[in-house]
């Protein structure tokens, strides 16, 4: 049929149609939350903020909000969106579904999962969730040891983790040589390595970051390569939000970790939080 219609008419049918295609697009687009524009319009910038150290701390006696997360929500919308910055309390269980109720506008600290993914959206991570070992640096054990779990799993290594976590059961895959100690809590675990009955505290990256920076003078603390665990820490946003909305969170984060910036940011969080509670 094409053949009966002269070229000018074909051409002129196949503009049309490309506009049709393009015209089609539209409600699709349209649809996209433009929220930094909205945030921008209201004047004021919400953080939900579920309190887990060092991300999100909050002072019992004053209210105030501190950490790096919240370091982060409040650069963020001050000195990006030029806005007022208010911090909503909230807790883990009601964190996503204050954001999608749109109870607040950025989720903070939350961890990237799959299951999570399906009802909200996430910025590039902000910092790393890993399981970490924690090593007593003078113990001639661990003389040249690098960063993988097989540098440390030797004969006559003892391992110390909370029994039935995320840690015991990663930990325990890898271990070949060592013995695994498995104790009822953290601070078991820690006590156990701070009077050398164990070698290694397993433990979450933040917690034992926290530790390290408590006691630095004979902490150290490896991130095993390949990692164990690994998920990223970044903002929960709107699954709507527009891709060039979600892209100014991006560059501002990925300029921030790039230059050592959050690393600076959590080792104050992580010196502040500790400095509120007793070391272990």
């Amino acid at each position: 049929m094409a053949r009966l219609f002269p070229r000018v008419i074909r051409n002129a049918l196949i503009g049309a149609t490309a506009i049709g295609a393009l015209l089609s697009q539209v409600p699709a687009q349209a649809a996209e939350t433009q929220i930094w524009k909205d945030i921008q319009k209201a004047g004021v910038l919400r953080c939900g903020a579920a309190v887990a150290a060092p991300y999100v701390m909050r002072d019992a006696r004053s209210g105030e909000y501190s950490g790096y997360f919240v370091d982060l929500c409040r650069d963020f919308g001050e000195k990006v969106l030029k806005v007022k910055v208010e911090f909503v309390d909230t807790n883990w269980d009601n964190l996503v579904a204050g954001l999608q109720g749109g109870k607040w506008d950025l989720a903070m600290a939350l961890n990237q999962t799959p299951e999570r993914a399906l009802a909200v959206g996430f910025s590039v991570p902000a910092t790393d969730y890993q399981i970490s070992l924690l090593v007593n640096k003078d113990n001639p054990k661990f003389n040249g040891a690098g960063q993988t779990v097989a540098d440390y799993d030797k004969e006559g290594v003892t391992f110390a983790v909370m029994s039935g976590t995320a840690q015991d059961k990663a930990i325990s895959a890898v271990v070949k040589h060592g013995k695994v100690m498995r104790l009822p809590g953290m601070d078991e675990a820690r006590l156990a390595v701070m009077s050398k009955r164990a070698d290694v505290m397993v433990d979450a990256s933040d917690t034992n970051r926290l530790f390290a920076v408590a006691n630095p003078g004979w902490t150290r603390e490896v991130l095993p390569k390949p990692a164990m665990a690994k998920q990223g820490v970044s903002f929960g946003v709107r699954r709507d939000i527009a891709p060039a909305d979600l892209q100014v969170l991006n560059i501002y984060l990925t300029q921030r970790r790039d230059t050592g910036e959050i690393d600076a940011l959590v080792d104050k969080a992580s010196q502040q939080a500790n400095a509120e509670k007793p070391a272990q």
